[in-house]
């Protein structure tokens, strides 16, 4: 016997996550048009298994603060970005996700006016960064995407991950940043901020950025 439930009540708790298989991507951007644009969950899909899943509040504020260090770094280097947060990244018929936050930094001004992330018109983000992450899914989805750098910030842990030969191979060296620590950097930063608030932390490292 087939149970149909209604999109609207699935309820994923905080800290947990609901696998959906054998979908197609018409399923997959279908449930993507009945989910609501306020929901606090994210998506991951690839090779037809679709995660839903509910990050905890503990997991949220990491990549908040990963974000504006981003930033900081950026404004400090005089370069371009944009910030495209947890935008859902579609690539058709292949894969689907919503990363906790990524940026555009070398292709920046490809991305001039985009509102969907559909990869058959734009080129990948440059950078994704996930907080907590221990899906196989999410990973084998930025592998199809062809996202060019990954960061997993875990356990107070930095993580990165650089696409070489269509798949990740760990790094300690950011392409994105190849000239800072960032490996180390971040948690760092992120657990300073935790300790002190974000805005004094930002105002350490810009001091820092402009005496190296």
């Amino acid at each position: 016997m087939t149970v149909t439930i209604p999109l609207q009540d699935l309820e994923v708790t905080p800290g947990n996550r609901v696998g959906i298989h054998h979908l197609s991507w018409p399923d997959f951007t279908n449930i993507l048009e009945n989910l609501s644009e306020n929901r606090s969950t994210r998506v991951a899909y690839h090779a037809g298994t679709l995660e839903i899943m509910s990050p905890l509040a503990a997991h949220e504020r990491p990549h908040r603060i990963i974000a504006a260090i981003i930033t900081t770094i950026l404004e400090s280097q005089e370069r371009d970005w944009e910030d495209f947060g947890s935008t859902t990244i579609k690539r058709s018929p292949v894969a689907g996700i919503e990363p906790d936050t990524c940026f555009y930094i070398q292709n920046a001004a490809q991305v001039q006016g985009c509102t969907n992330l559909d990869l058959a018109n734009y080129p990948p983000p440059d950078l994704a960064i996930e907080s907590d992450l221990t899906s196989v899914t999410v990973i084998s989805a930025y592998v199809a995407l062809q996202v060019p750098e990954v960061w997993v910030y875990r356990n107070q842990q930095m993580t990165i991950y650089v696409l070489e030969n269509q798949n990740y191979q760990e790094s300690i060296v950011s392409s994105a940043f190849p000239t800072l620590p960032i490996a180390t950097l971040i948690p760092q930063l992120v657990q300073q901020a935790m300790n002190i608030g974000t805005r004094k932390t930002l105002q350490n490292l810009r001091q820092m950025l402009s005496n190296p």
